[in-house]
């Protein structure tokens, strides 16, 4: 609990830390923004921070700082918000490129100069031209490109958009890469957020785990999974409340141009007098009152700017007579009484209005532009319809909103997706990828650890010290996987020195069975000792010299040295007379004496059947049976040549004969060292393994060591 404590106040220690980066990263946005407005200087400067705090903390300080500079400065200013995404795009790309160490290079700043400002220059020139639409302005930088004429007015727009933003990336750039020079990279670790959830330390370990995943995974990270699902749900989200919100926002101001032009026709309606209409006709406008309903009708017109066009109509089968028809500034008007041909598009509507009926208003595309048009009757003093009261409203703007409205849901959606998107992957790896790599990576080196107590010991620490405390089934899991690793630590010392006693029990079996036969040989004293330890010095030079890597394995070293003494147990069966006969022998007791390998052979086959599982015994029955082998294939009991002939019974036959060689016998004195090494030299390619002759002659300060100890001599 004590620990889980002090990782609590670390983590808020370090949260603290990381508000107050963002705080003052939010007041330099602000401010820099502010002192460049105020001193008319062309630049904005409302980054600095955002970079600031990426480059410090990492993703989500800056993220947080650019998300929150614009929500701020939108209270006074509302299309902030919809420009909220390049800061917070910036804040992304800052921290990432300060992860390759980008600010500390020449290079690097000039990269980051460019990144920067082709997301603000760059995507933030596509905003506004697609809400509002491009606006030629010849005394403008786009305008002065676009009558280059090699570019057209798009491109001149964007390439403006560009170099207007160069130096204010430059400055932002450079301003944080001084910054950071001066601020000691330690501290970065205190500028991001924090949760931890285990030991500090592992979770370093644990991140340069996770950054390993990628390569790991079989498909795809964890982490990517997390943010797979959370991205494509909050997209199906945007996707399916955007197009609701489309609809909505399309049929409220279809139905707002409805009532526009509906009130608008209905109020010209009502100018008019119904009585005079067919005087207004005949007098081609000179009629009394003609010119007063005119006045009325242009100050309805110029009511509205959505209102294109306002007219009054008769209706008759040979097209519409004119009776009013009000000048605007793109178009001239016609003159009253003159017949204006049916559009095609009214072709359904004509029988409604030669009765004088009313219809709804039309929505229809010609010369004049996207118009949606409303007519009014107008009656006279009988209630007969004599002529209508038509406005045509332009909804051209309605598809420029249109526009402007998804791009305000985009720029918007975007913000907030970055934001939700960085906070989770943050989340994730605190709660999620950090422990579960922290236990990975403590498991795989368990599959590698020793058996031994210090090592048992050192894997419970450390599985102990990574604390995870997720308060989650992560949690749970990892409990349980403590309990797992100190019941295995404790099975493995159970077996080991169940192991141990069984190796200490088949070894004093060995001696046993070797000293009921050395006892029956009256000459050869403590020859299972010296040629036991003749053997590991063997195998442990050719370890040293790399000789036979692939069979010299621990197992191998191990069965041979506890194997050698069994070597001469065949002789078990030879007779007295011939084992201790002190002079030479015979022919046929020599070949007598010969069957001890095979003897040897037999006992250890019908040792090795009485065991399951591969065990040292087969070692020593090669050792048994071919220790008289010769390297040339001329020794017995098979004749085998060279490497054919096992390993092990290679090794045993030097150290045999060196033995045989350097103790003495009924039959003869021990002969000097020199004359022994001498006979062993010469044996070498013929008698015995040149590898073995020669890691046995560069060890002859280990092997004098051994005849000092058991021969008693001087050597």
């Amino acid at each position: 609990m004590n620990g889980f404590r002090r990782i609590g106040y670390i983590s808020k220690k370090q949260n603290m830390t990381a508000m107050l980066v963002c705080m003052v990263g939010i007041a330099l946005n602000l401010l820099f923004n502010a002192l460049v407005t105020e001193l008319e200087i062309p630049l904005y400067l409302d980054t600095v921070g955002t970079v600031a705090a990426a480059v410090m903390g990492g993703y989500l300080p800056g993220v947080v700082v650019g998300f929150m500079t614009n929500i701020i400065k939108s209270i006074s200013d509302p299309s902030s918000l919809y420009y909220g995404v390049l800061n917070v795009l910036i804040a992304v790309c800052a921290a990432y490129i300060a992860r390759r160490g980008w600010f500390r290079k020449y290079f690097g700043i000039f990269g980051a100069i460019l990144v920067f400002t082709f997301i603000d220059g760059g995507i933030g020139s596509i905003i506004p031209w697609y809400m509002e639409g491009l606006a030629f302005d010849s005394e403008s930088l786009s305008g002065i490109l676009y009558q280059t004429g090699y570019f057209n007015l798009a491109v001149s727009h964007v390439l403006s958009s560009l170099i207007m933003d160069i130096p204010d990336k430059a400055v932002t750039v450079l301003l944080v890469a001084s910054v950071i020079r001066l601020i000691p990279e330690r501290f970065y670790s205190y500028c991001g957020f924090s949760m931890w959830m285990q030991n500090p330390s592992s979770v370093s370990e644990a991140k340069a785990e996770a950054g390993k995943e990628k390569t790991n995974a079989r498909v795809i990270s964890l982490r990517t999974k997390v943010l797979l699902m959370l991205g494509t749900s909050l997209m199906i989200v945007a996707v399916v409340a955007t197009v609701i919100s489309m609809n909505v926002f399309h049929k409220t101001i279809i139905e707002e141009h409805k009532q526009l032009a509906q009130g608008t026709a209905k109020l010209a309606a009502r100018v008019i007098d119904g009585d005079r209409v067919n005087s207004y006709l005949e007098n081609a406008g000179n009629a009394e009152g003609y010119n007063e309903t005119k006045v009325l009708l242009q100050e309805i017109l110029l009511s509205s700017a959505e209102i294109s066009f306002l007219y009054v109509y008769r209706i008759e089968e040979d097209g519409c007579h004119v009776v009013f028809d009000i000048d605007t500034e793109d178009v001239k008007a016609e003159s009253t009484g003159s017949i204006i041909p049916f559009d095609e598009g009214f072709a359904e509507y004509i029988p409604k209005l030669l009765k004088g009926d009313e219809v709804d208003p039309i929505i229809l595309t010609d010369e004049y532009g996207h118009l949606m048009t409303a007519y009014q009757p107008v009656y006279d003093s009988k209630g007969n319809t004599v002529c209508y009261a038509g406005v045509d409203v332009n909804i051209e703007q309605l598809d420029a909103d249109e526009r402007s409205f998804f791009m305000e849901i985009t720029s918007v959606f975007l913000n907030f997706f970055i934001l939700i998107c960085i906070f989770a992957i943050w989340l994730t790896d605190y709660h999620i990828i950090y422990p579960i790599c922290a236990i990975t990576s403590n498991t795989d080196y368990l599959s590698f650890a020793g058996d031994s107590d210090k090592d048992l010991n050192e894997n419970v620490k450390a599985i102990r010290s990574i604390d995870v405390h997720t308060g989650d089934e992560i949690e749970k899991l990892y409990h349980s996987f403590c309990q797992a690793v100190l019941n295995q630590s404790e099975q493995m010392r159970s077996i080991r020195r169940l192991s141990d006693s069984t190796a200490k029990m088949q070894d004093g079996l060995i001696i046993t069975m070797a000293d009921m036969v050395e006892n029956r040989d009256s000459d050869t004293g403590a020859h299972i000792q010296k040629t036991a330890a003749y053997v590991k010095i063997i195998v442990e030079g050719l370890k040293k010299k790399g000789y036979y890597a692939e069979k010299l394995t621990p197992k191998f070293m191990s069965d041979a040295v506890r194997s050698a003494p069994l070597h001469d147990v065949g002789k078990i069966n030879i007779p007295d007379e011939v084992l201790n006969k002190p002079g030479k022998l015979t022919d046929e007791e020599y070949e007598i004496m010969k069957t001890h390998t095979t003897a040897g052979k037999r006992i250890m086959e019908h040792a090795i059947s009485t065991v399951d599982g591969d065990n040292y015994l087969k070692e020593a029955r090669n050792m048994a049976a071919y220790h008289h082998e010769r390297w040339d294939g001329r020794g017995y009991p098979e004749g085998l040549h060279g490497e054919v002939i096992p390993l092990s019974a290679r090794i045993m036959a030097v150290a045999d004969v060196f033995d045989a060689l350097t103790s003495p016998r009924v039959y003869k004195p021990a002969f000097p060292l020199e004359k022994a090494l001498s006979i062993i030299e010469e044996g070498k390619g013929t008698l015995f393994d040149p590898k073995c002759v020669e890691v046995f002659m560069d060890s002859l300060d280990e092997v004098k060591v051994v005849l000092k100890k058991y021969n008693h001599q001087e050597v």
